[in-house]
């Protein structure tokens, strides 16, 4: 539109421009030109300066010059005016132009006066018009857009104005005289946008060109007047960390001027208020919402970031230790207090600030999280509230105004399960919680009691720390924040319904949890943990007061290292002394030691470890390991059962390193000496040796070996008997020492010439001569010394050596004496080769690895030595070694698996085995392929079989397992089902038949947990089984195999059904192998054999116990073999004076409810089941009786799971048992009298009473209203004989029964028994042969409670009628067969009661006073007794002989009755 106007037009405009023209034309004018600017009044300006032709001339005086020389016409004066305007044009400067066209103070802007417009509007419209024509006219000849040209003039003018000399740097606030230029340059900059001469996008481009020189407050401005927001500012910028890093510089500045109180603190406190509640909307909006407005998302990845790096910013500061008044102070202070005014302000009424508070929560909890839970515990009280810095605790009482205490607790919770956290901070935010919300209190209860909860379910220990952390960090707020500590535990673990009651697994838990925190603990807490004990049973009491004893121990050290006494040290040094001298001896460390020795140890290490410090000289290169050290033996145990902290094991092992490097000198002049300077016969022996060595390498010399190994037995005998006393065994292990290096070197050294096959007899008459009876228990001592402990550090050249003396050792055996090795050996009555075969082992990584190479030399020095003859080859290894090796090349080395493919043309691995760099892989894997070591497997017994398979894979621990979980599986997987499953039983497989894998499996996990092996390891191992150690992939394995067996073909009808699962079957067999006997060992070995099957059987699925798969309806012969095994073995082991123990009751009839399921009838399969219980196992029902109200809920699920019928008769008896007592309740099916008897004894139980007259008499009452005839008669005797069951019990666990309420209850029962006249004595006289109810009830008594029964009878003494010995004919016989079962029992010493002599004694006395008054026909039946009474009181024996005799004259003497 500019270029369209006239030349009269564009000079009329002209003179009314404002300076900015003209200072452009100023700036743009050559030296000594002479024109000059119009003042502002528009007068014409002098010179001022005259220059350097004299004075300079006014404008008027050129103009008036010009006019007498130049005529002017209209023409001219068009020309003029066109040229004035390129003039101007050319040199227009638009940055002032801008700034003095916003200046509308100034008078040259309001043009009123020439345009004839009086109007404001048009003071302020015309100025901006004439700058927007300006701009096109200037892009129009610049070639460029309006828009990008006014942009870069409005962020030049933005620069000019923010710039300012004199103020300090940095700066983000505006001067008073800034803000007044910025106000016009922001009015007009609005009339741009307006008019479309300005693109916010180019702005947004323009001003990040000059970023650093503007300052914060202009951008708020611009934001706030709608020209630029800060989101369009910040999407338009593609370097986000340049965005962040610029702002979050200018928000820290700007927090630091507003808590110095600067002149405009108001100002910079409203910008940062609006910058945060901004970040905070569009950095935790939802991401619905910001879908749903189409806006990007690069503004809320920045909001998020800065203000990240702003909270991260106050905690390093923090974390650093802030001073009051410091910038950072300042800094951190004024961003805390924002984030406060952002909870308050109402104009934010979305969600994002909770999100933003929540998120910051998280971020501080789990800042810089270096503290380890044992850290916190120690430092935690520095942590309460009025220690904190005001700063956090001020933090966290703003987050408490938005989130309440329920969300607070709740994250809380939610970031100490998934994240790792700063202990600290979240210790701190618990105090502050629980000061400043009165309504926590509750919530951090129910908190911990979650926590503790969680802890004693999955036995967590991170659950169970934090519980003890949040409740120790409330406790410390006093009382009217929490309750005290001591309030807490006791409630916590002082009750019979505590966390810890459910089960001893969850009470070692808790102690061992207890233990753990004693080397940290705070003496209050050992004194609250002593004198607030946890609640155990008493049969429990043994880890409450070891617990105890550590405790006390541990205040004990605190206290007295306060004291800075040295009395706890020596202590501490002594029993640590007396438990490696118990380890030297046994191999094994103590569970109720193994806490102690750990804090006894930890103590003795700190207060003075140089007698710790195991220092060793450094041994020449073909020298032995050294003999390993008790205390480092004992220090590795500790470590491989992790009994002892990594931080305490790393400092101990830098520690000796240290101290070996200080004595390297010393170390080499003891060995010098060692071999120098020896004693005079050690020396010549070591020379003879040496003599021998250099031999071997001489050909020429080898006949002269026998007289030279003649030379070394004679020296030997001397060096050996010149020891006396205690020196003997110190001078043996020197020996043992030099012997074995030798043999190492001289096999290296022969073998470097000829291979073994070529080089004589010399190692077997070096094995004969060296070996002798004195020295072969010392040699076989440091054998496994070497091989078991010391394997791995063992060099080739060692290895090779040993290898091959074993081998030698095999070969002579014949010739070698007997050897007792002591504690040392692992196994007693091996043969030599057994014995050096027990030493290697494949637990772990290292050891299987060791045993490989040790497997490899072996077998191959053997092949190549012994090639032509097989029986000295068979005779030299153990068959166990051979199958070592075959196990461990299957198992780590999978090529091996493939079909095989000879090779014996390479020749064995015995040369490539003697190079410096030995390839212990490709040299087993040569011997695995080689035809000589397959002819050898052709031996039966050298198969490694399915079973030995099986014994070996056990061992493996996992956790160190040199296979992966995966590799392992797929090895399992390949060894079973394509390997050992389809392979010959002649061969050692399984011939295909599953359930002979099944049993033969369970066979060697049973063997195996009854083995020393599963118990050499660590206690706490989660084997499955529980207690024991090994694989837990093979119990696996198991589970998979039983549930293939259970998804077999069924039985096909007509065929006749299976007895049992094999397994059952497995077990029973192996019980009738076993030797029987009341004697203690077979008892307790039948005891562990039956507790490993039952928790075998308890992981395996339920419905085995019912048999296999059956196509008809399952029948009572498909429980036969459970049924035998729970009558004839479990009754003795599993049950508690009558019933099984929950666990197995509950898996029966999850198994039968399983059958029940597949079944075309379930209520007919379960009725004809639990009918054979009745009289096969009535121990089932009985026990399911005991455990119903647990049992009952899962059974009813179940059953309305599988059918929508009502609950079978059998189980609808079970049910109505239990309401026996109930008065509006009675049985509508019939069903055996001793089950309610059963269910009624089971509830006096329960209920803890000492008297039951009352329900004896309810009753009778019942069963008289109910059907005319008394209901007590048929449960009186089997109610008796289970109270006497009950009472032999508490005599028996005296701790879990009282014996006087129990006897209390028997004796109301006999008096009922007495007063009905109902015949009682042949409970005391159960035999096999009995029919109906006695049959039943020896069925359900343990065995030893059958031979106890002769106590009860005389417990009951005082409780008998006067007449019963005269009424009764059978109670004398009775009486006197109790009496003398008695007394066997006490010669036994069997009998449980506290005074069994004065029982006995009773007994005796009412026997003599008795035997005169019963009847003649009480001793009708008394031959019997006599013939086997004599022997064991003699004096009854005289009583009642006599007794019958004086009858027999009786008989005699009466008259006969004729008539």
């Amino acid at each position: 539109m500019e270029s369209r106007l006239s030349p009269q037009e564009k000079g009329r405009r002209l003179r009314q421009q404002p300076m900015g023209w003209r200072r452009g034309l100023d700036a743009a004018s050559p030296p000594g030109s002479s024109i000059v600017g119009m003042s502002s009044s528009g007068a014409p300006a002098t010179a001022c300066d005259p220059g350097p032709r004299g004075r300079r001339q006014s404008w008027a005086e050129l103009l008036a010059g010009r006019v007498k020389r130049q005529k002017l016409d209209a023409g001219r004066e068009q020309q003029l005016q066109e040229s004035a305007v390129h003039l101007l044009m050319r040199h227009l400067n638009l940055d002032d132009l801008v700034l003095e066209v916003e200046g509308t103070p100034r008078k040259e802007l309001c043009l009123s006066q020439l345009s004839g417009q009086d109007s404001p509007e048009a003071c302020t419209l015309l100025p901006s018009s004439l700058l927007g024509s300006a701009l096109r006219d200037q892009a129009s000849r610049l070639g460029v857009p309006v828009a990008v040209l006014s942009s870069r003039t409005v962020a030049a003018s933005l620069v000019q104005v923010c710039e300012v000399d004199g103020e300090p740097s940095p700066r983000v606030l505006l001067t008073a005289e800034q803000r007044g230029k910025l106000s016009p340059l922001l009015t007009i900059t609005q009339y741009l946008l307006a008019q479309s001469l300005l693109s916010r996008g180019s702005l947004c481009q323009e001003l990040w060109k000059v970023q650093n020189s503007l300052l914060l407050e202009a951008v708020w401005h611009l934001h706030l007047q709608n020209i630029v927001s800060l989101q369009e500012l910040l999407e338009s910028q593609d370097n986000m960390q340049a965005v962040v890093a610029w702002l979050f510089r200018d928000l820290r500045f700007l927090c630091e001027q507003i808590e110095a109180s600067c002149q405009h603190a108001d100002i910079a406190r409203v910008m940062l208020s609006d910058f945060v509640q901004m970040f905070v909307l569009r950095g935790f909006q939802k991401p619905l919402d910001l879908r749903g407005n189409g806006e990007p998302d690069r503004m809320p990845q920045v909001a998020t970031a800065l203000l990240q790096k702003m909270l991260l910013f106050a905690l390093e500061a923090l974390a650093a230790g802030l001073q009051e008044g410091s910038p950072a102070h300042r800094v951190v202070k004024c961003w805390f207090g924002v984030l406060g005014e952002l909870t308050l302000c109402s104009a934010v009424p979305t969600d994002s600030p909770k999100r933003f508070f929540s998120h910051t929560l998280t971020q501080v909890l789990t800042h810089r999280p270096v503290l380890k839970v044992s850290d916190a515990i120690q430092m935690q009280r520095e942590w309460s509230f009025a220690k904190t810095h005001p700063l956090l605790t001020g933090l966290y009482r703003r987050l408490l105004v938005i989130l309440s205490p329920e969300e607070l607790v709740g994250r809380l919770q939610e970031v100490l399960e998934t994240h790792v956290v700063n202990w600290q901070h979240v210790l701190a935010c618990v105090s502050t919680l629980v000061v400043c919300s009165p309504e926590a209190q509750p919530l951090v209860t129910d908190w911990v009691a979650r926590l503790l909860a969680c802890a004693f379910e999955s036995y967590s220990l991170d659950s169970m720390a934090t519980a003890f952390l949040v409740v120790r960090q409330a406790a410390l707020e006093g009382p009217s924040a929490f309750l005290s500590y001591a309030d807490w535990f006791q409630a916590s673990f002082g009750s019979a319904r505590s966390y810890h009651g459910c089960s001893r697994k969850a009470l070692a838990f808790l102690f061992q949890f207890l233990s753990d925190l004693v080397p940290v603990e705070a003496p209050r807490y050992l004194q609250v943990h002593i004198l607030h004990p946890p609640l155990v049973p008493g049969k429990c009491r043994r880890l409450l007061t070891d617990y105890v004893s550590i405790e006390n121990m541990g205040l004990y050290e605190d206290l007295s290292s306060a004291k800075d006494i040295r009395e706890p040290h020596s202590q501490a040094l002594q029993d640590v002394k007396k438990a490696i001298v118990v380890f030297e001896h046994t191999g094994k460390i103590p569970a109720t030691w193994s806490v102690c020795i750990l804090l006894n140890l930890g103590l003795v290490w700190q207060r003075g470890r140089s007698c710790w410090l195991l220092t060793r000289a450094p041994r020449f290169l073909s020298q032995l390991p050294a003999v390993p050290d008790a205390r480092a033996a004992f220090i590795e145990s500790l470590r491989r059962a992790d009994k002892i902290p990594p931080s305490l094991y790393s400092t101990y092992h830098q520690a000796c390193s240290a101290a070996e490097e200080k004595q390297p000198e010393s170390a080499a002049a003891g060995t010098k000496e060692e071999l120098g300077s020896a004693e005079e016969p050690l020396g010549l022996l070591t020379a003879a040796l040496g003599e021998l060595r250099a031999m071997m390498t001489d050909p020429t010399q080898h006949n002269a070996l026998s007289t030279q190994m003649a030379v070394i037995s004679e020296r030997l005998s001397s060096t050996l008997g010149l020891c006396e006393g205690d020196g003997v065994l110190a001078a043996e292990q020197k020996v043992v020492d030099l012997l074995l290096t030798s043999f190492c070197q001289n096999l290296m050294v022969a073998s470097s010439f000829t291979p073994p096959d070529r080089q004589g007899p010399w190692a077997a008459r070096f094995v004969m001569a060296t070996c002798g009876r004195t020295l072969l228990p010392s040699m076989l001592t440091r054998l496994c010394q070497l091989l078991r402990h010391q394997g791995p550090s063992l060099r080739a050249s060692h290895v090779l050596g040993l290898a091959a003396l074993a081998v030698h050792l095999g070969e002579c055996r014949s010739a070698l004496p007997e050897a007792h090795l002591g504690c040392c050996a692992p196994a007693w009555g091996l043969s030599i080769p057994e014995f050096l075969n027990s030493l290697l082992t494949c637990v772990t990584k290292e050891s299987s690895l060791f045993c490989l190479r040790f497997c490899t030399a072996a077998i191959s020095y053997s092949l190549c030595k012994f090639s032509q003859s097989h029986d000295i080859l068979c005779s030299s290894l153990s068959p166990g070694l051979i199958k070592k090796f075959q196990f461990i090349v299957l198992r780590l080395f999978s090529e091996a698996r493939d079909p095989l493919c000879w090779e014996d043309t390479a020749g064995l691995p015995w040369g490539p085995l003697c190079l410096p760099a030995v390839d212990w892989k490709q040299a087993a894997l040569c011997l695995w392929k080689h035809s000589t070591f397959w002819e050898l497997l052709t031996e039966r017994e050298l198969h490694l079989t399915y079973r030995d398979w099986l014994q070996l894979e056990l061992e493996i621990q996992p956790e160190v397992d040199s296979l992966s979980d995966t590799e392992r599986w797929d090895f399992h997987q390949w060894a079973i089902y394509e390997h050992f499953l389809p392979k010959h039983c002649a061969a050692g497989g399984c011939g295909g038949d599953l359930e002979t894998a099944c049993t033969v499996l369970v066979e060697a996990l049973m063997d195996f947990c009854q083995s020393s092996k599963s118990y050499n390891r660590s206690e706490d191992s989660d084997f499955v089984l529980g207690g024991y150690t090994g694989n837990r992939d093979i119990f696996s394995r198991l589970q998979e195999m039983a549930a293939d067996l259970q998804q077999g073909p069924a039985v096909a009808q007509g065929c006749a059904p299976s007895r049992g699962h094999c397994l059952v079957r497995a077990l029973r067999r192996r019980l009738q192998a076993q030797t029987s006997g009341w004697d203690v060992a077979t008892s307790l070995q039948r005891q562990q054999e039956l507790l490993v099957y039952k928790r075998i059987l308890l992981c395996l699925p339920p419905s085995l116990l019912l048999g296999g798969p059956q196509a008809e309806l399952p029948t009572a012969h498909s429980c036969d073999e459970f049924f035998h095994l729970v009558t004839s073995e479990l009754r003795n082991v599993c049950s508690h004076g009558g019933t099984l123990s929950h666990d197995i009751t509950l898996h029966f009839f999850r198994g039968l409810l399983n059958v029940c399921s597949q079944s075309r009838d379930p209520s007919l399969t379960a009725n004809a089941t639990l009918t054979a219980c009745q009289t096969k196992c009535p121990l089932i029902l009985t026990s399911a009786l005991l455990w119903w109200p647990r049992l009952e809920p899962e059974i009813r699920w179940r059953w309305e799971r599988y059918t929508p019928s009502p609950l079978p008769r059998g189980l609808q008896q079970l049910q109505e048992a239990q309401h026996v007592l109930s008065p509006d309740t009675l049985p509508p099916t019939p069903g055996p009298a001793w089950v309610s008897a059963v269910a009624l004894h089971h509830e006096i139980q329960r209920a803890g009473r000492a008297s039951i007259s009352r329900e004896l008499k309810q009753l009778d009452c019942q069963g008289e209203e109910a059907r005319g005839e008394p209901c007590l008669c048929s449960l009186l005797l089997p109610l008796f004989f289970f109270s006497l069951l009950g009472l032999l019990s508490s005599h028996l666990t005296p701790h879990v029964v009282d014996s006087r309420k129990v006897l209390n209850i028997c004796a109301e029962i006999l008096g009922c028994l007495q007063e009905k006249k109902i015949c009682w004595l042949g409970l005391f006289q159960l035999t096999e042969t009995d029919a109906n109810l006695g049959y039943v009830l020896l069925r359900l008594a343990p065995d030893q409670y059958i031979r106890l029964l002769p106590f009860a009878f005389y417990s009951l003494l005082p409780y008998f009628n006067e007449d019963t010995p005269i009424r009764e004919d059978a109670f004398l016989r009775v009486a006197v067969n109790m009496y003398l079962k008695l007394v066997r029992l006490f010669v036994a010493g069997e009998t449980s009661a506290d005074d069994p002599v004065g029982l006995i004694a009773k007994a005796r006395l009412f026997l003599l006073q008795s035997i005169p008054r019963c009847p003649k026909n009480s001793f009708s039946d008394m031959a019997e007794l006599l013939a086997t009474s004599g022997d064991d009181d003699p004096e009854v024996h005289t009583a009642l002989l006599r007794r019958l005799q004086a009858t027999s004259d009786t008989d005699l003497y009466k008259e006969p009755c004729l008539f």
